[in-house]
């Protein structure tokens, strides 16, 4: 009970560190296992475990090669380890996926069965925003409300009001950023476009967008590649940002690069609908 405890209050530090890992659990065991139902272990991406126990060499690859698919796509799988016999009896093949099930075989002498449930825990999504302007603040409580981590950088002398986000910036120098999948939107609208700009494309992210329009984005892509910054990294930030979707006030330009956002985010995640596509 104590070990179980103690991985518990570790997977709630993890998460409240926003820090990506996988939570094994033994769901059912048959004849001799070395771990039982409930055992628990945490994963770090790198395949170390970090706390907890599931068992020895028996199940531990099948399980680190599960939590590694499960962190590529952010889906939850069962892992079945079972002796050959057992699997040859069930017609399937060591690797084989059925039923939402994966197939690993037992090698060890004990010849148990052991089906583990292997869970992704990741950082909720990051937006960066720079600039306190009202897209940029309004763009903040939007996002916060889809359960993204929410950043916003800006001078204090900028803010007019306390926006919505998780953590604040003072100015354009970035810290230790959370880490995760991130995008990025430049709202500065005006107030520090240019070390916005720069901060923003030296920043590594899936999506970077600036509000502003196509001849403002052309004129700041001049000055930045005079003073260096590369080209391409420029060429890549989306301007104007958002969905063209007519938007007028500061709520709905927000609503757009929010719906821009999450296309860019749910990418290859639908599975496709049988009944269009019939």
């Amino acid at each position: 009970m104590t070990a179980h405890v103690e991985v518990m209050d570790l997977v709630a530090q993890m998460k409240a560190a926003e820090q990506a890992f996988v939570l094994a659990t033994v769901v059912r065991t048959v004849s001799v296992t070395a771990a039982k139902a409930g055992a628990k272990a945490i994963i770090r991406p790198d395949g170390t475990i970090v706390a907890g126990w599931i068992g020895g060499g028996c199940a531990r690859g099948a399980v680190l090669k599960a939590a590694r698919e499960a962190l590529a796509d952010g889906e939850p799988r069962m892992v079945s380890v079972q002796p050959e016999d057992l699997l040859a009896e069930l017609g399937v093949k060591p690797g084989e996926a059925r039923g939402g099930i994966r197939f690993a075989s037992n090698l060890c002498p004990s010849k148990g069965t052991m089906d583990i449930f292997v869970e992704p825990v990741l950082p909720h999504p990051s937006l960066l925003i720079f600039g306190a302007s009202p897209v940029a603040m309004s763009l903040a409580a939007q996002t916060r409300q889809l359960g993204y981590h929410v950043t916003l950088a800006a001078p204090a002398a900028d803010l007019v009001a306390v926006p919505d986000a998780d953590a604040l910036v003072d100015g354009f120098a970035l810290g230790k950023l959370h880490q995760a999948r991130r995008f990025i939107v430049v709202s500065t609208q005006g107030r520090g476009d240019e070390a916005a700009l720069r901060a923003a494309v030296t920043t590594d992210a899936e999506y970077r967008a600036f509000v502003g329009s196509r001849r403002k984005m052309a004129a700041l892509r001049e000055k930045l590649i005079a003073e260096g910054v590369d080209a391409s990294a420029i060429d890549r930030v989306k301007a104007p940002a958002g969905l063209d979707l007519g938007a007028i006030t500061p709520e709905e330009i927000a609503m757009s690069i929010l719906a821009e956002i999450t296309v860019e985010r749910r990418r290859g995640q639908r599975a496709p609908n049988p009944v269009a596509n019939s």
